[in-house]
């Protein structure tokens, strides 16, 4: 049997956006959170489109996406808050009024249940359905955990999807809270090692 070499991870670069963008689209087409912030099939695509470069844009300068495939699969991590200042929102420009009010709906509800301490946040881990799998996803995630392990501080992700909490749960996440609006979300945390 011939060994299989682990993909390379590597940190995103600001040319890999169209690829990293295209997978995430691709990859959270009938996801909870993304079917509430842009429930038309019709305009899910150039939305999802530009929420995606939006959070793209805010980390890749900052080092914090990591990458297999130069895009395929993708973890894109926010480090603690002191870390993180606040950037312009150029989302606004982007997306419908509608939209952007489900948007910031979706964001309050999440940071009001995210803890007060420090603390590395798993925004975003999908992978491209064309390489779904291969455990690449996990790969990405455990990037990003190094460098909350690194910095002695806890790793916090959100879903909306239960079948994702069971998966988290079996991967050593716990359950810290649960928010019923707008939609059912669970924050996850997974203590410092």
């Amino acid at each position: 049997m011939v060994a299989v070499p682990a993909p390379e991870i590597t940190v995103v670069t600001p040319r890999e956006r169209e690829r990293v963008v295209d997978s995430l689209v691709a990859a959270f087409t009938d996801d909870p959170i993304l079917r509430y912030l842009f429930p038309d099939k019709a305009t899910y695509p150039q939305y999802a489109a530009a929420f995606f470069g939006h959070l793209f844009d805010k980390r890749v300068h900052r080092e914090t996406i990591w990458t297999i495939g130069h895009g395929a699969s993708v973890a894109i991590w926010e480090p603690p808050a002191a870390e993180n200042p606040p950037p312009d929102d150029p989302l606004t420009a982007r997306l419908p009024a509608d939209a952007l009010m489900r948007v910031n709906a979706y964001d309050r509800a999440v940071h009001a249940a995210l803890p007060a301490s420090p603390f590395w946040y798993l925004g975003v881990v999908g992978t491209h359905p064309s390489y779904a799998g291969r455990r690449w996803g996990r790969a990405v995630m455990r990037a990003g955990l190094r460098r909350a392990a690194d910095d002695n501080l806890p790793a916090v992700l959100e879903t909306s999807n239960p079948v994702n909490v069971e998966v988290y749960r079996r991967a050593g996440w716990e359950v810290t809270r649960a928010v019923t609006e707008p939609l059912p979300i669970w924050i996850m945390q997974l203590s410092a090692r």
